[in-house]
């Protein structure tokens, strides 16, 4: 018997193993809207451009529609004989019409059907992304006016460096997921071009009019070049690039998440709804939705990886190791979807233990740089040297088992005579953030404006 896909080229179905290693179907029948928007859009062309007859494309769509219904009602039943989509969604058609479903394909291949179904699917996941990431930062907006004056400390190497707020803290990964938001955005506007009618790889005799489907199907035109058309998955990568970008903001965030969420530190609980307990251990409370997101980044990394393995040897045009762009794909997408959200809700809903946070900032001589500051500003002093007897101060306060604030004065002009009372308006974590008054700095006022800032793109943005 021969294949009704193929054609008379093969006088034999596939081998069962054949069947299993060419089949798509499992994945890519989530594909399902977007092939028969563009099936419909396609047929609409044929008619107008005459190459089929008004009632024939009346039958396909109307047939196609009937289609759409039977998979969004969950009475359609995929086969795994047929492969993929496509051609489940054309046999179908048949069951339904008869052979006036076989002038659908005129004009087209399935080579630039998937291009097109996937850049139609990705467009629809790059527009949800950035909704998502805007309700993020808007979660993160609130939390940085609810915190603009809380103290805690700032890090570098994970070590006290000097204090913050949680209200700047917060802004940082508004500031992330704002670049996440443009590169999502850079990434939609180059792949809004169609592919339909680029056909197999050389394009069509047929008098098809692209511009007509281009525009359809919401494309800014059609793509210039036909073997790049069905050949091109740029679009997905740098999706995926831009996807792991923002899965690994995310992750960071978690895993401060996590560590702030220990005891050690105290700093912020999580709600129940983002926690998990122990099988063993009744005191536990685990940070499980934040372990999670940051595991998930390496599913959002290795799609990446992995279409770029898989596209750097392939010759043009298309070849089938390209039926492979898609389920790691679907996976990391969907994984990231996942992350925002948990991130969104756990930011949203989590709990900040100010005293804690001021109580760190507060150890770990993390006003040092506040006294080198006031040596040069006040003394004339060459950093260097204040960098010097600062580290001296911060030396004796350390032998003392006290803070920088808490030395007498004759301690420090033990150390540099020129020191004066007025040492003690910069010392103290309030002084020091309230000072840092510079363009992005942590000054609580700042950090009111910036949240500003944010609030008013965002109301354009959204």
């Amino acid at each position: 018997m021969s294949n009704k896909m193929w054609g008379g080229r093969f006088g034999e179905g596939p081998d069962k193993i054949m069947e299993e290693i060419n089949a798509s179907i499992g994945f890519d029948q989530r594909l399902f809207a977007q092939d028969i928007g563009g099936s419909k859009a396609h047929c609409a062309m044929l008619a107008k451009a005459g190459i089929i007859t008004q009632a024939d494309a009346a039958e396909i769509t109307q047939g196609l529609e009937k289609i759409l219904g039977e998979i969004e009602s969950g009475k359609f039943t995929f086969s795994r004989a047929l492969e993929d989509i496509h051609m489940n969604v054309e046999s179908r058609l048949a069951d339904l019409i008869g052979p006036t479903a076989g002038r659908l394909h005129t004009g087209r291949s399935r080579n630039d059907q998937v291009a097109l179904d996937f850049k139609l699917y990705v467009r629809d996941v790059l527009d949800h992304f950035d909704e998502q990431l805007a309700a993020f930062q808007a979660a993160l907006l609130a939390r940085a006016e609810e915190h603009a004056a809380t103290i805690m400390p700032g890090f570098t190497h994970l070590q006290s460096a000097q204090p913050v707020t949680f209200g700047h803290h917060c802004l940082a990964y508004v500031e992330m997921a704002g670049r996440d938001r443009s590169r999502f955005s850079d990434a939609r506007k180059r792949l809004n071009e169609c592919p339909l009618g680029a056909a197999a790889l050389a394009g069509t005799s047929f008098p098809i009019d692209r511009e007509m489907t281009a525009k359809a199907l919401g494309f800014d035109g059609p793509t210039r070049n036909s073997l790049d058309s069905v050949s091109d998955r740029d679009f997905v990568l740098e999706a995926l690039a831009a996807a792991a970008i923002t899965a690994t903001h995310l992750s960071r965030l978690a895993e401060e998440i996590v560590i702030w969420s220990t005891p050690h530190f105290n700093f912020v609980r999580l709600t129940d709804s983002f926690s998990t307990g122990s099988s063993i251990m009744p005191q536990k409370r685990n940070p499980d939705a934040a372990e999670l997101v940051r595991a998930k980044t390496g599913r959002v990394v290795g799609a990446l990886t992995t279409l770029l393995i898989v596209m750097k040897g392939l010759p043009l045009a298309y070849s089938k190791d390209m039926q492979e762009d898609k389920e790691a794909a679907f996976d990391a997408l969907d994984a990231l979807s996942l992350s925002i959200a948990a991130m969104t809700g756990m930011v949203s809903s989590l709990s900040v233990n100010e005293a804690a946070m001021r109580a760190a900032a507060s150890r770990g001589f993390s006003t040092a740089t506040d006294l080198a500051d006031w040596l040069v500003q006040k003394l004339n002093m060459p950093f260097r040297q204040a960098h010097h007897v600062t580290g001296t101060l911060v030396a004796m306060a350390e032998k003392k088992g006290v803070d920088l604030d808490a030395l007498s004065l004759e301690d420090m002009q033990s150390v540099e005579a020129g020191i004066t009372k007025d040492i003690f308006t910069v010392l103290g974590v309030d002084n020091s953030v309230r000072s840092r008054t510079s363009f992005g700095g942590t000054a609580p006022d700042n950090v009111l404006a910036s949240v500003s800032w944010w609030k008013a793109r965002l109301g354009k943005n959204t």
